[in-house]
């Protein structure tokens, strides 16, 4: 539980990537982690498209701010939610982005590097359209990994007494960070 609890606040975004390709069978366990997440009636309303090819990049990465992040990434996964299977919207993205920190953490548990990109969804149409994907497939995110060439961030967070509260909003719950 330890070594979990760890893992978790060790993960950081990468932004930056070596060129190294991404062997299949990593990416495999990455989208396998994914899969496992919890959807409401077992629904699983998750695609995913896997981008390595160059120039498909390119284009997806004409759609954002952030292009530098996904042109030097050896590998992006696009994370789609298919309206063909959903069945609440809301329960839907809260469960795609459960997938995708699961993927986070496989990608960090992987000792790779990677970064959730929501920038891009400013332009969610344009990238369906690139990637070619069906009409009921909706873009959530862009993941992008590969090997790290960054260090360690130093990364904070609020305490938990900003945090957290009793029964009613206007009554903090005390705790100790």
């Amino acid at each position: 539980m330890v070594e979990f609890n760890k893992k978790i606040k060790e993960r950081f975004s990468i932004r930056k990537f070596k060129s190294d390709n991404i062997p299949d069978e990593l990416v495999k366990e990455i989208l396998e982690n994914a899969r496992w997440a919890p959807s409401g009636l077992n629904n699983q309303p998750w695609k995913f498209v896997i981008i390595k090819d160059s120039q498909i990049k390119e284009e997806v990465a004409s759609q954002t701010h952030y292009s530098q992040i996904i042109s030097n990434a050896p590998l992006c996964i696009a994370v789609f939610y298919d309206k063909d299977v959903g069945y609440n919207y809301v329960k839907d993205v809260q469960a795609i982005g459960a997938a995708i920190q699961n993927m986070l953490l496989a990608i960090h548990n992987l000792n790779l590097g990677g970064v959730w990109l929501g920038e891009i969804l400013n332009k969610r149409q344009e990238v369906e359209r690139i990637l070619n994907v069906p009409e009921s497939f909706e873009l959530m995110a862009v993941v992008a990994l590969g090997y790290s060439t960054e260090k360690k961030a130093k990364r904070s967070r609020k305490s938990l007494s900003e945090l957290v509260y009793l029964n009613k909003y206007d009554h903090k719950w005390i705790v100790s960070d």
